[in-house]
């Protein structure tokens, strides 16, 4: 569990690179291309954050067995 946690938060991590990459930095945030790699952004972050309390919660569960 410990390495498929790991391995997902990585692609998350690499997800948002890959969508900050995408933005067009000189144009405004309302065209159609930055907005989607502003939707990536954001659910890359929302993903990355619940696999970060899905591993604090297994640490307390684990803590709590003992």
């Amino acid at each position: 569990m410990k390495k498929s946690l790991f391995v997902l938060m990585s692609v998350s991590l690499i997800v948002i690179a890959v969508n900050l990459y995408h933005i067009e930095w000189n144009d405004s945030f309302n065209s159609d291309e930055n907005l989607i790699a502003l939707i990536g952004i954001l659910a890359s972050s929302c993903a990355f954050l619940l696999l970060l309390i899905l591993k604090i919660s297994i640490k307390i569960s684990n803590k709590k067995k003992i």
